[in-house]
């Protein structure tokens, strides 16, 4: 099923979302939409605050959809390790047609549960290492927004106002 993905300034983006502690049907189903929405979007990852769900869930799948074995479950993911850093383009489901450069470690070290509560770790670097880093900002309250530079902060804001006033956001 295709959620609703909400949109700033809801106030469900700007919360730490509530740790998970049942792995059951529900979530692996919330999981699923998730990575529907997230095809539907043509986007590459979500987080749960986005489909107005105040929990640690984060799905991301690279591939849009085209290699299933790449879909990745994240329920409590948090960063253990990163290094480097690189200023690329980014976006966000929740700012629709919003694209600025953002600075992120090049690298990082996931530690995070899979959809039936099993503990795992993994590496991601350029891409991986940048949804990583995006969805967990998710889970924690902090939007992309504020990632960006005071000038593109504020730049965006008025943008988002306008659209707003006009009925498009």
């Amino acid at each position: 099923m295709i959620l609703k993905i909400v949109k700033y300034p809801d106030p469900v983006l700007s919360q730490p979302g509530e740790p998970v502690t049942e792995f059951n049907d529900e979530l692996r189903r919330l999981a699923a939409d998730m990575f529907e929405t997230t095809y539907a979007a043509k986007g590459v990852g979500l987080a749960a605050p986005q489909v107005g769900v105040s929990k640690r869930l984060t799905t991301i799948d690279l591939s849009m959809g085209k290699e299933p074995d790449d879909r990745l479950v994240l329920v409590n993911p948090e960063i253990i390790w990163s290094e480097g850093k690189l200023y690329e383009e980014e976006g966000c489901l929740s700012f629709p047609d919003i694209i600025e450069k953002v600075v992120r470690a090049a690298k990082v070290k996931i530690r995070a549960q899979d959809e039936y509560g099993k503990w795992f770790e993994m590496d991601g670097d350029d891409l991986l290492a940048r949804c990583f880093q995006h969805e967990i900002d998710h889970l924690d309250g902090v939007l992309f927004l504020y990632r960006m530079s005071p000038l593109k902060r504020s730049l965006n804001l008025r943008k988002i106002r306008k659209l707003q006033a006009d009925g498009e956001w």
